[in-house]
């Protein structure tokens, strides 16, 4: 009994990456865990055939998406229709866990043409092939149909202070670092559990080694040689642990944050209010009592900009342009005395087509005669803010939850602090985790950036703690400071160095699900430095997984040509 359960053990441990990856996101919270849970199928990879290797990769990352998105069936409580909501979350789950998959089958073709060469692509596989196919899979799944940026491997590196090399290559830089990390733990694991191998083998009833390289499996291996691994003295392979370490730290010198440049900052307050309103279709709850506790905490402050999360206005006003809606605002800049408001909420154009919406309101001559500049937001959710094809289908419009909205133009609005103009980037709900779009904002001469979202479509789950995680990313990709306003959490700034201060409770954990407000100063440079990430983007890494793609392309096709030979002669 206790041999067949020694059998079936090992099917059980191969998910336990899956379970530490999850537990270095929030609700646990456990950062370093990343720099080492996917270590042990790292080492499967390499030693398994590409389609095992997917299936335990494809395995665990079902495990660790599904887990992660937990809080999808909160929309269940705001009038998602629960059939929808379970297989929206279990079909997300399972595409994304396919990028998990499909590096599994990359990487272990990567390593069964690398098995048995020379010593120096063995190095290879470990520095270069592994931290890219994994960099760039994130991308694709970040751009891809609109992308799902969510939760990259970097994230917990970032928001553990570590994520300086962000400003390089953006997030997926950090990701292929931690993934390097986590390939050197894989070879260090290699090399010691070598010797025990076959003992290992007997103990959990396989016959012989878990790569057997003779015979019909050389041949499918991904162009592996017919002959047993090289071997190489203990000293030789220790470059494999060493190398990575110093190409971490080079990256960790070059990433280190500039100076500011001449010109001298603008010390602005942000006032932050933090609703905790029902989704925009539930009717509100007592909004204007709270408003005006909310206001009244904020007046002896006295914030040169007012911040507001997005839909904020939506109980007041059906256009964030209407005269209504510069009439209320027109009030708060009176009663708290900042020089702007930026807020959130929906408007209508000439031709009826609905946007989502941010604008910034300021007072024109002194006078309550408030002049607005709107942002209408362009990364829109699909099957939230718009069902694909509902253009095209007008019936499908009614089935979006907050109707079928259009895509509007990448754009900065301007407010005056003090007679010195201020150029913001905003972004709107899941916006905040387009590092394309952030980044293209910052090249266009943001000072700051300004993320606004309505986390009470998830309230009372995780969600909100993940979705404040990705602000601190955006921050040091740009060396822009971010103020960040959420209606049920998480709000606060982020440094550009990416030293996150959320609103927070007596306990010192981020206010989520309660209404809260604060005054932060951020001092914003005047002629803000780019950096490395904002000037050249995704492009490196894109081309380098191009072009490693495109020889694993070229290899097997040379393979299979050769074999082809063989059998026809």
């Amino acid at each position: 009994m206790i041999r067949n359960l020694l059998k079936k053990l090992p099917y059980v441990l191969w998910i336990l990456p899956g379970f530490l990856l999850w537990a270095s996101f929030p609700p646990m919270g456990e950062r370093f865990d990343s720099f080492f849970a996917l270590a042990p199928i790292l080492w499967y990879a390499r030693r398994h055939d590409a389609r095992k290797s997917f299936r335990t990769w494809f395995a665990n990352g079902f495990f660790f998406w599904f887990a992660t998105l937990s809080w999808m069936p909160a929309i269940i409580k705001n009038g998602g229709p629960w059939y929808l909501v379970v297989l929206g979350w279990g079909v997300l789950s399972a595409y994304c866990a396919l990028y998990f998959g499909l590096f599994g089958w990359f990487s272990s073709r990567v390593w069964g043409w690398v098995r048995g060469r020379s010593y120096g692509w063995r190095l290879f596989a470990i520095v270069v092939a592994e931290p890219v196919l994994w960099s760039g899979l994130e991308l694709v799944r970040s751009r891809f149909l609109g992308g799902f940026a969510w939760n990259q491997l970097g994230v917990p590196a970032v928001n553990a202070g570590l994520g300086s090399p962000a400003s390089l290559g953006g997030v997926y830089l950090v990701s292929a670092l931690v993934i390097l990390v986590n390939g050197t733990f894989a070879s260090i694991a290699e090399r010691m559990l070598e010797p025990f191998e076959g003992r290992l083998a007997a103990l959990f009833g396989r016959k012989g080694p878990s790569v057997d390289l003779s015979g019909e499996k050389a041949e499918a291996a991904f162009a592996a040689p017919a002959t047993p691994p090289l071997s190489f003295p203990k000293w030789v392979r220790s470059v494999e642990t060493l190398l990575p370490f110093l190409l971490i730290l080079g990256v960790y010198r070059l990433a280190k944050p500039a100076a500011p440049q001449e010109g001298g900052t603008v010390p602005v307050r942000f006032g932050l209010m933090q609703r905790d309103f029902p989704p925009p279709f539930k009717p509100a709850e007592d909004w204007r009592p709270a408003y005006g506790a909310m206001i009244g905490e904020l007046v002896q402050q006295r914030p040169d900009v007012l911040v507001l999360p997005e839909s904020a206005l939506c109980e007041m006003a059906p256009d964030v342009i209407s005269p209504h809606a510069n009439a209320f605002v027109g009030s708060w800049l009176g009663l708290c005395a900042p020089s702007a408001v930026v807020a959130g909420g929906s408007r209508r154009d000439a031709v009826g087509r609905m946007y989502n919406s941010a604008a910034a309101y300021t007072l024109w001559n002194g006078t309550n005669v408030v002049s607005s500049q709107v942002y209408d937001k362009v990364h829109l959710v699909p099957f939230g803010e718009f069902i694909p094809g509902d253009k095209l289908v007008p019936a499908l419009q009614q089935l979006a939850p907050v109707g079928s909205c259009t895509p509007g133009e990448l754009k900065l609005l301007g407010v005056n602090v003090r007679g010195v103009p201020v150029r913001v980037a905003p972004a709107i709900c899941y916006e905040d985790t387009d590092s394309a779009q952030i980044r293209r904002q910052a090249e266009m001469g943001a000072q700051v950036l300004v993320f606004m979202t309505n986390d009470s479509w998830f309230s009372e789950s995780v969600e909100t703690e993940q979705h404040a995680w990705q602000a601190v990313a955006r921050a040091i990709e740009t060396g822009l400071p971010v103020v960040r306003v959420g209606n049920s959490g998480v709000s606060g700034t982020v440094s550009p160095a990416g030293k996150a201060r959320w609103l927070s409770d007596e306990a010192g954990k981020p206010l989520v699900d309660r209404r809260g407000t604060a005054c932060v100063s951020v001092d914003l440079e005047e002629n803000p430095r780019r950096t490395a990430y904002v000037r050249l983007g995704d492009w490196p890494l894109g081309l380098a997984f191009l072009l490693l793609i495109t020889a694993m392309g070229v290899i097997k096709y040379k393979h299979d040509y050769e074999k082809r030979r063989k059998v026809s002669l």
